[in-house]
């Protein structure tokens, strides 16, 4: 439990304060999540799991790190991590603003704005709590086609054959995919852009001035359309929202054609993380292209 003196003596080690209470949160579906208040009156938000991979919280602090760089959308700031916690700044919940989609559409485009010169990045993470391969090969560091294909979908493939989530349908459909990608892509020349990863709805929250704050990313550089395309699987986003980042920087010509591949990773995803529901859904939109 949370209030194990050995947690407890570690918090108090970290933050270097008493720790007064801790009040479990509601939300997390990998870890618990708690609220610490320190003797001293102040507030610093915990996720504790000692059965986690043992670096899911290292890679969750590092890619927190990451797009705080672009200075462009609020995420909480990282106080202290470990193999089994991760201490971040506790932020206040609100409601939006009034201009609340707009505002995030623009912010999310100057963070698109803030590039590498290679895809990928410099370590696997996680997109929920299957492994995510980020460290491109030498034919993908350049190139989206090859980086996406291989690190994203055809990983995701693969996955499905280890896990039994596969079919001889599926098969087929992901070889016949693949020698449409470079159509279906295009030439995907723009530099790789700082990507949250897997934004949906559950994965922002809004703070007490009522804008948006990014929480739990799978960060990586690539094609910005990816980030998008996930937002659009779910929902939860607001025509204003895309009006406002397509003014920001504007999309190129064919991205609603380019949309389903994008959210295909997610859903290949999603099909080897919780089975059979969605595996019709990855034949429909493979099939979108066949």
């Amino acid at each position: 439990m949370i209030s194990d003196k050995k947690i407890k003596t570690l918090i108090e080690e970290k933050l270097n304060q008493k720790v007064k209470s801790f009040t479990p949160l509601s939300g997390g579906c990998i870890s618990n999540a708690y609220k610490i208040k320190s003797t001293e009156g102040s507030d610093y938000f915990l996720k504790f799991n000692p059965s986690a991979c043992n670096d899911m919280f290292v890679k969750e602090a590092n890619g927190l790190n990451e797009l705080a760089k672009a200075n462009a959308v609020r995420v909480p700031k990282v106080l202290s991590f470990s193999e089994d916690i991760i201490l971040l700044e506790f932020i206040l919940t609100g409601n939006k603003n009034k201009n609340f989609f707009e505002e995030f559409g623009r912010g999310f485009a100057e963070m698109h704005k803030f590039t590498s010169e290679a895809f990928g990045f410099y370590e696997d993470n996680y997109i929920g709590s299957n492994p995510q391969k980020n460290i491109p090969g030498e034919n993908e560091k350049n190139s989206w086609i090859n980086f996406y294909f291989n690190k994203r979908i055809l990983y995701q493939f693969q996955l499905a054959e280890k896990l039994g989530n596969s079919t001889s349908e599926l098969r087929k459909l992901v070889s016949r995919l693949e020698e449409k990608i470079e159509e279906i892509l295009g030439d995907g020349d723009e530099k790789p852009s700082l990507l949250h990863g897997d934004l949906w709805g559950g994965n922002y929250m809004v703070d007490e001035t009522g804008s948006a704050v990014l929480i739990d990313p799978a960060v990586f550089y690539g094609n910005r359309e990816a980030d998008l395309g996930m937002t659009k699987l779910f929902g939860g986003f607001s025509l204003e929202f895309y009006e406002s980042y397509n003014e920001s920087f504007p999309l190129k010509d064919g991205s609603d054609y380019r949309e389903n591949i994008y959210k295909l990773y997610h859903v290949l995803n999603h099909l080897n993380l919780f089975g059979g529901a969605y595996y019709s859904q990855a034949i429909s939109l493979i099939k979108f292209y066949i």
